[in-house]
């Protein structure tokens, strides 16, 4: 009798977990899988004509690479879609200190590539830090705004907060890179703002950013003091006098708008790109993309993109309206900021109306780091909608 009991509550058991499953994929933002789905199968098939042409003898080399990358993407956005977001709510700290040691580690241990230190090697695998950063950096904020709710008009607690972000900030300014630290100092402003920040502190935190900015563009170097390094400096400078320079400091953004054009409606193809094929066109894989995909595939072709990006972006602030509490909601909140603000820098540099900063185009620039992190982060986004109507346990 015993046994007979014992069977028939396994057997309910085993109901009740297939019926939480299935509850769980009902919940799930399918529109959001799709979108993002759509991304990563568009990239590949850009990719694969972009880079078609680079390594000889072959032509799949890039694009089975950035396969492989997505593939262990997957796994990582299969198990941030399986954690509850209050679980990093509730580890803040040791998130917040593990990033920080870990981009730290950069400086011990990194190699030097181009003037900068970003990267550890595994021998197995060489990662950037700071990109896993991004999304580290949103959920050790969030989780301390979130034990201070009820004092988030203070003064002292958004000094704290902006104090906390400074540490990772000023790390990856210093590697150098300030695509980067531009990516998170962006997250802050909208984990501030989605956490009901007072208007008067936004503000005079902008006023700072802006003298901050001052001082270091003009204010320092007229005194003699060189806080920017040379190629920075000139990337700022090209930004301004985008011809001033075509066969130097400027012809990046030349050969990016170039090939931006030439793709007119419907694009050359990838035999005819010959600003990506010839290799006019320097980085066109990773930080200028766009501008290869705009010459291969033309005006349609980057419409078809930057509407898979609208998607997501849309679907992705929806999911901060139905977050479930406000730890969640702040963390959506700096997710999608970051994300879209990668969008638009990235694509506004190939177009000359933003400088060249190197941050990567998600889901397209060739890259494991970036991959990976933005299908983690794609997979905290959807942790957070599915349990945003679900019974807490």
């Amino acid at each position: 009798m015993a046994i007979e009991y014992a069977s028939r509550a396994s057997v309910r058991g085993r109901r009740r977990e297939t019926v939480d499953v299935a509850a769980f994929l009902r919940r799930l933002d399918w529109l959001l899988v799709g979108a993002v789905g759509g991304l990563i199968a568009y990239g590949l098939w850009a990719i694969a004509g972009i880079t078609h042409h680079d390594v000889t003898g072959n032509s799949d080399y890039y694009v089975v690479r950035q396969g492989v990358f997505v593939a262990v993407g997957f796994v990582g956005f299969l198990v941030a879609l399986l954690i509850d977001a209050d679980w990093y709510r509730r580890h803040w700290q040791l998130i917040f200190v593990g990033t920080a040691i870990v981009i730290a580690i950069v400086f011990v241990a990194g190699p030097v590539t181009r003037g900068s230190k970003r990267w550890l090697d595994l021998g197995f695998f060489r990662f950037q830090p700071s990109e896993f950063g991004k999304l580290l950096f949103v959920l050790a904020l969030a989780g301390f705004l979130t034990e201070r709710t009820k004092r988030l008009g203070e003064w002292r607690t958004t000094l704290q907060v902006v104090g906390l972000a400074s540490i990772p900030i000023f790390l990856v300014f210093i590697q150098p890179d300030v695509g980067t630290a531009l990516v998170y100092s962006a997250a802050l402003l909208a984990i501030l703002f989605v956490a009901g920040t007072r208007w008067l502190h936004l503000a005079a935190l902008a006023t700072v950013a802006v003298l901050l900015a001052t001082t270091v563009l003009w204010i320092a170097p007229a005194a003699g003091v060189h806080i920017l390094h040379p190629y920075q400096v000139q990337r700022l400078t090209s930004f301004f006098s985008p011809r001033s320079d075509p066969g130097g400091a400027t012809y990046n953004i030349v050969q990016s708008k170039n090939a931006v054009g030439a793709g007119q409606f419907h694009g050359r193809g990838p035999n005819g790109a010959t600003q990506t094929t010839l290799h006019f066109l320097p980085e066109h894989a990773t930080d200028f993309v766009f501008a290869s995909l705009a010459e291969e595939r033309g005006f349609v072709g980057a419409s078809i993109l930057l509407a898979l990006y609208l998607l997501v972006v849309w679907r992705g602030i929806r999911i901060v309206a139905v977050a479930r509490d406000a730890f969640s909601a702040i963390v959506a909140g700096g997710i999608v900021f970051a994300l879209m603000f990668q969008i638009f820098v990235n694509v506004g540099m190939t177009m000359g109306i933003a400088p060249i900063t190197g941050i990567p185009l998600p889901f397209m620039s060739v890259g494991g780091s970036a991959m990976i992190a933005n299908l983690a982060a794609i997979g905290v986004l959807l942790s957070i909608h599915a349990r945003a109507r679900a019974p807490r346990r």
